[in-house]
């Protein structure tokens, strides 16, 4: 198709397609591997394509729609969002502690990954985020993010600092 800066710019692609065969598959083990699919998608499109941009803006929607829909499931069919009873749910509170262990996770994030939940807070909870354009910065104010939301940021900081099978082993330095 032409996208040749592509793989440079989005080290993680996925789409709707792939998503589809694992889950005929049975590829994913829960529930939350496939939201967090479907969600990379969108953020690759919003990452990829300029702000504001028909695709930009299509994939927005999407995201939108799509966690509306994943989120009336999660209430209809009394699912939790995450892998175990310690993610929030949009009926539960965030302890300190969890807020605190979920600040010190975004320091140890790439820019790619920093910027990718800085996207998700922006297009679902644009509030907790107060931005200085002049210094092309952003504060995240937590105590701003919904339970649902910060259950998904937590499991997408989670799975970013899981370590990857993919990686090469260490070689120990002699001295």
């Amino acid at each position: 198709m032409g996208l040749y800066d592509y793989p440079q710019i989005i080290k993680k692609p996925m789409d709707l397609g792939t998503i589809k065969k694992n889950v005929t598959a049975r590829k994913y083990t829960s529930i939350a591997e496939v939201a967090e699919d479907v969600r990379l998608v969108w953020t690759n499109c919003m990452t990829y394509n300029a702000d504001g941009s028909d695709f930009f803006m299509l994939a927005k929607s999407l995201n939108k729609k799509w966690d509306e829909k994943f989120a009336k499931y999660l209430v209809d069919y009394q699912v939790e969002s995450g892998n175990g009873a310690s993610t929030a749910t949009a009926g539960e509170k965030i302890s300190l502690d969890d807020k605190r262990a979920f600040a010190k996770s975004l320091f140890k994030l790439s820019k790619e990954d920093l910027g990718k939940v800085i996207v998700e807070v922006d297009t679902k909870c644009p509030q907790a985020l107060t931005k200085n354009a002049g210094e092309d910065e952003c504060e995240l104010n937590i105590d701003k993010i919904p339970p649902g939301l910060f259950g998904e940021l937590r499991a997408f900081v989670a799975s970013c600092s899981a370590p990857s099978s993919a990686a090469p082993p260490k070689k120990k330095k002699k001295a």
